[in-house]
């Protein structure tokens, strides 16, 4: 595997250029190929959707971008330092005795962050994602949109340039996604560079700026959401079920 860094345009956060993954599943191993020469661009600033059928690769991509998977070959260009990046997987799991600000001040210490630093930073984020009063709630005890919100806060307690959400409003009710939604819109404000993978094409059109189409492991349309939508009307939903269907 390759990674080269500083070899961008100005703008690029991280560039994926013809990834392909091959795996072996099942009791006769039966060799699958996930990703088949997949490419797409990041740029700073972006909040940018990895939209695909089930199985199309979104998330094996983005476990190699993030260097928890090899891939057989291709190049992955990152302009950021691998301790600028955070990460919230789709299923993750917290030791739930803890409570959220105990969980917070661990995944702090595992950054090597100073004792006045990481309280700072653990409150700022536990006000960030709206878990102040539930800071010293075991996790057992938290809803699932709780556990996605601390879940993003665990994912900023490095204070990354790009962030990594695994499917982020999955399961969450309406009140949930509406936080999740406004954490995210949160982050772009802040100028941080956001990618996430989602089944929800409303909250992918309302979030994101730019978009990339996935189906059988490779990428058919990558652009901005805007030229997603057509003058004549249409939603994102439709442009995504036409790309995917031809």
């Amino acid at each position: 595997m390759e990674f080269e860094q500083g070899q961008m345009s100005q703008r690029a956060v991280a560039v994926v250029r013809e990834l392909r993954k091959t795996v072996a599943v099942g009791f006769r191993r039966r060799k699958v190929e996930i990703l088949r020469g997949a490419s797409f661009a990041v740029n700073e600033g972006d909040v940018f959707g990895m939209l695909g059928p089930n199985g199309a690769g979104k998330t094996t991509a983005l476990k190699i971008i993030l260097g928890l998977m090899r891939p057989d070959t291709g190049v992955i260009d990152l302009g950021v330092a691998r301790a600028a990046v955070g990460y919230l997987p789709e299923n993750p799991y917290f030791y739930d005795y803890l409570s959220g600000r105990e969980l917070l001040q661990f995944c702090g210490r595992l950054f090597g962050l100073p004792e006045s630093v990481r309280r700072e930073r653990v409150a700022r984020l536990l006000a960030q994602v709206g878990l102040e009063e539930a800071a010293d709630r075991q996790l057992r005890r938290y809803s699932k949109g709780m556990l996605q919100r601390i879940g993003i806060a665990q994912a900023l307690i490095n204070d990354p340039h790009l962030v990594f959400l695994d499917e982020p409003m999955t399961g969450l009710d309406p009140l949930g996604r509406a936080e999740v939604k406004r954490i995210i819109q949160g982050l772009r404000e802040q100028g941080r560079t956001v990618l996430f993978n989602s089944h929800i094409l409303a909250d992918v059109e309302e979030l994101c700026t730019r978009v990339a189409i996935m189906r059988a492991g490779t990428v058919i349309w990558e652009g901005a959401v805007a030229e997603a939508k057509p003058s004549g009307g249409g939603n994102l939903e439709d442009f995504f079920i036409a790309a995917v269907s031809a």
